[in-house]
This record gives structure tokens, sequence and C-alpha cells, in this order.
């Protein structure tokens, strides 16, 4: 099979994209489309033409009712690094946001009590601000926290811009918050150590994991009771609202299956069932099996699909064994994982990890 029957096998098998809704639905902020397109003006660069195909014009982005699918944020994020040539182009449209470049999402940050506060408005409220990714707050022992990022899809060519622009861009907006000092403890990153490394280094100024188990950025949970100077609870609480108002009409069916992916992610490696599930979301399982069905979903599809795409993002990343990704996503056997793989993907997790390679 050829490198390139390998990819269309992995993309049929675990997202079949032109069949999924996530992917081509237009239900987000074209935010990241929109400092990608300022950064590269700002630069002389001619940007329209990234937009051929899409469905989409440059000019199109100044409309502020206008909503993106991820296919078309793909197209064009995927151009712009091509025509740019720059590897480190995610750091370089992350470092550039600011709280006002969230709207009323920075606006309901910046109003927070706490940078605590702060940090889980953000989470809560991300795709408000045009994020491309899931994220989550994770304790990762007593005194540390992290910032957790999810991909939506097997789009492992796109990740670390998207994981440069979410972490770029959340430092930088945590710099404002608690000031210019402010430091992570360490970033963990799946995908392997870039050449460009030491733009990461400058910019994150702390411990740098590349193949890891995570996306996420690890910071001290003293800074969660960090009170804010800029704290009013009744613009936090107006700009909240205005945040929750912003959500598609649409909202309710999808929330039930981002809830449910969320916490499989969270779970993975002790293999929640839907009883599991519909417990930690205070539903019963008939309710949570009624409103899957309601948005066409089925419980047992999206615990494969969130457990193949675990598996390829950690055999991108490289340095983890295959028993060792198996446990990872709930199997103690690693026959068993390598057979359910297949059955997922159509080939044995090797062949995924040289097509990686």
């Amino acid at each position: 099979m050829t490198s390139v029957a390998v990819s269309q096998a992995i993309d049929d098998a675990v997202a079949p994209l032109g069949a999924d809704a996530r992917y081509t639905v237009a239900e987000t902020p074209p935010n990241i489309l929109v400092h990608l397109t300022q950064l590269a003006l700002s630069r002389g660069m001619r940007c329209d033409g990234w937009f051929a195909g899409s469905g989409l014009t440059r000019e199109q982005l100044n409309d502020p009712t206008l909503r993106v699918s991820y296919r078309q944020a793909h197209s064009v994020i995927r151009r712009a690094l091509q025509a740019t040539g720059e590897p480190g182009l995610g750091l370089a449209v992350g470092r550039g946001e600011t709280l006002g470049s969230f709207g009323l999402l920075g606006l309901a940050m910046m109003t927070s009590a706490t940078f605590g506060d702060a940090m889980q408005v953000g989470i809560a409220h991300h795709r408000v601000s045009g994020s491309l990714v899931d994220v989550s707050f994770e304790v990762v022992s007593p005194r540390e926290v992290a910032l957790a990022v999810w991909p939506r899809f097997n789009d492992a060519p796109l990740l670390p811009f998207l994981c440069e622009e979410l972490f770029a861009s959340s430092l930088a907006i945590a710099r404002e918050l608690g000031g210019p000092n402010f430091n992570p403890l360490r970033l963990e990153l799946t995908y392997p150590r870039p050449a460009h490394v030491q733009e990461y280094t400058d910019f994150f100024r702390c411990e740098l994991v590349f193949g890891a188990r995570h996306n996420r950025v690890v910071i001290d949970a003293q800074w969660l009771q960090h009170p804010l100077p800029t704290h009013n609870p009744l613009t936090a609480q107006q700009a909240l609202a205005l945040c929750t108002q912003q959500h598609d009409v649409d909202g309710p069916r999808q929330e039930i299956v981002a809830s449910v992916e969320r916490l499989l992610r969270s779970h993975l490696r002790h293999q929640p069932r839907l009883p599991d599930v519909a417990r930690m979301l205070n539903m019963s399982e008939r309710s949570l099996r009624r409103r899957l069905a309601e948005g066409g979903r089925v419980f047992r599809e999206i615990h494969d699909r969130v457990r193949a795409e675990r598996a390829l993002e950690l055999l991108h990343g490289g340095t983890l064994s295959v028993a060792e990704i198996g446990l990872e996503i709930g199997f103690s056997d690693p026959r068993e994982f390598r057979r359910a793989f297949k059955r997922w993907t159509g080939m044995p997790p090797r062949s995924a990890r040289q097509h990686a390679a």
C-alpha cells in the first residue's frame, strides 16, 4: 500500500470527512484566519490566493457574522504554510494575539475575579474565540494544573500550527493578566521536536517535552488564586451572557456530543461505557442515548473514533511503543489493541506509524 493510499485509508476509516458534519458545518468564527491574513499583510504578502476553492474570500473576513467550517480553515491554513514556508507560523500568529483579539471572551476573562476564573471562562467558551481545537482544564498534581488541547480530527500536518497558535495566544493573554514575568512550568506536545525549537524556548521560557502523551501547557496551581486588578463583576456577568448567546442555535445537540467526547478523552484509560458517561453527565442512560440519536450519533461510534484519533495522535508522536499506546486508550492486551486499531483504520498500528514517519 502506498503512503497516499495509507493516508486515505486512515482518513476514510477514522474521520470520513465528507460525511462528518463537524468537518463541513460552518459554525466557527474566522478569528484565526483574520489574524493569519493580518500577519501576512503586515509583511507585505499577497494572501488572496490562499482562499481559492474554499468558498471564502479575504474580504468576507470583515463580516462579523461570518462563520467558517473546519474544512475551509484547514484549506486556508495549509496554503498559508506552503506560501510562507515558515514552520513556526502558528507561533507568529499566536504571539500577536491579545485579550482584545478575543472580543467578548477577552472582556469576560479580563473582568474575572482571579486568574483561575479567567482560565475557566476561556476554556468554557473557547469556541467563541474561533478555536479549531477542543480544550480542557486538567489537574495534573496538587501543585500543577494544565490547559490541554484535543484535536477534533486526525489532522497531523496541521497539529503543530494549531497547538502553536493556541498555546502562544493563551500565554500572551496569561501575561496580560498575570504580568510579563508569567511563565508556565512546562509545555508538552505529542509531535516530534521541530527544527525551530529555539522559537519555543525563547517565547515559552519553560521546560519543553516533545513526543509527549498529551498536548498541554502546565502551570503552577498557585496562579489560580492570583487576583486580577481589572475585575468587574457586573461587566464579567454581562460579557459571559453575551458569550453564551453567541453559541449556535443548534448548540444543545452539538454540546451533548462535545461533552461525551470530552469525558471519553479524559477517561480513555478506564474504558468508560455509556452508563459511566451518563452518570458523569448526571443523566440516565436512556436520556443520553436519545440525545445522541437526535444528532444522528451512536455512543460506540463516538468512542471508537475518539480512541482511534488518540491512538493516531500518539503514533504520530513516535515515542511510545504500540503496547503503551494501547494502555493509554484502555487496552491492557496489546493484541486486543492491534485488532481494534486494524478494525478502525484497516491497517495495523505499525503501518500507520511508518506512514506518519
